[in-house]
């Protein structure tokens, strides 16, 4: 292996924003020309995977444009932002409802209306920041509104009876049984480390062995932006992480300098594809009628951690949230609880007279 390979390999946050960056400059080739000065100027104030969503949402909206000004993409000068009228953005929102881009039938939710809204308003705001458009007009255009999801997390005894599953024999059928013995170690772990942490996908997958100090009970993990953080995890945790590294210490085929936590079948740093499969799977044998993804697992980390402190600051510290109102939804999930509890409580056919 190349010593080129073999940085890719234990750097995970530096290949995928090498990656991310590749698709987002295909992207770029794809917009107007004067895009690209917006992409560039904003490189020191956004991550990678900021800009890629910008350059998906931008190819969406001028595509838009294009359709409505009779224009074509790559005959659009900077001018079309001061000819295009706040009407036009909202028509745009409703649009949005459902479209075709690049020959396939697309629709957006409530947040994928408002995330593509601030997209446009951030190159509004750059460009008229830079006196090179006469007007912000998406600066015009009200946010659509964004109904609440009911926050869905594991209850009761299913964390224990996941948990369990996936230590099982026999937790499938066939050949996928097979495989789910080879690698119940592993998925333990990850469901335990999930759990036990309330860690983000693109957290776990990107962690090192030698991100663990496991006399501190203690590691590192790369928060959005970049930032590195110490997060704890109790004795349960540790135990899983041990059980998986003698199991990944035995594994034959993996390159000695891969320093990757968590592995693959095929011995190579894990795919956050794969950490969803594994989770939708044995979730749907426990919680059929639940959409349990990693981030439900993480939902559940966070609404468990604040029943027991009942300290919400303590609870987004934890998760890495910026903003506590974030976090809040946790604590509007103990609310549901409550007037779950409430209701409970009266009894209809009860003679409330006396």
């Amino acid at each position: 292996m190349s010593e080129k390979k073999k940085k890719i390999n234990n750097d995970y946050y530096a290949e995928r924003k090498e990656k991310t960056d590749d698709k987002t400059e295909g992207l770029i080739t794809e917009l107007p020309y004067f895009c690209s000065e917006f992409f560039y100027g904003t490189a020191n104030n956004t991550s990678a995977l900021t800009r890629l969503n910008y350059a998906y949402d931008l190819r969406i909206f001028f595509d838009y444009v294009s359709k409505i000004k009779k224009i074509k993409i790559e005959d659009m000068q900077i001018s079309i932002l001061d000819e295009i009228t706040a009407y036009d953005l909202e028509r745009f929102l409703n649009y949005l409802s459902h479209y075709k881009i690049n020959g396939k039938e697309e629709s957006c939710s409530e947040r994928g209306k408002a995330r593509k809204l601030s997209t446009i308003r951030a190159m509004y705001r750059y460009f008229f920041n830079k006196d090179l458009i006469k007007y912000n007009v998406a600066s015009k255009v009200a946010t659509p509104k964004i109904h609440e999801k009911e926050i869905i997390r594991l209850e009761g005894d299913e964390v224990k009876r996941l948990l369990e599953y996936a230590e099982s024999d026999n937790a499938f059928e066939g050949r996928k049984n097979a495989y789910h013995n080879k690698l119940k170690v592993r998925d333990y772990a990850i469901l335990s480390l999930f759990l036990g942490t309330g860690i983000r996908i693109s957290e776990l997958v990107g962690l090192n062995v030698d991100d663990f100090d496991f006399e501190q009970n203690s590691f590192v993990v790369t928060r959005k932006g970049g930032n590195r953080t110490i997060l704890y995890f109790n004795d349960e945790v540790k135990e899983a992480l041990f059980n998986w590294l003698d199991y990944r210490y035995d594994l034959k085929n993996i390159d000695p300098n891969d320093n990757a936590l968590f592995v693959s079948m095929k011995n190579q740093r894990i795919a956050p594809r794969t950490v969803e499969v594994l989770v939708k799977n044995y979730a749907l044998q426990v919680t059929p009628l639940k959409k349990i993804t990693p981030h439900k697992l993480r939902s559940t980390f966070g609404t468990n951690l604040y029943r027991q402190t009942g300290d919400i600051y303590a609870v987004s510290d934890f998760l890495g949230h910026k903003d506590v109102n974030t976090t809040r939804k946790h604590y509007a999930a103990i609310s549901q609880d409550s007037r779950k509890k409430s209701a409970s409580i009266i009894n209809l056919k009860e003679d409330t007279d006396n």
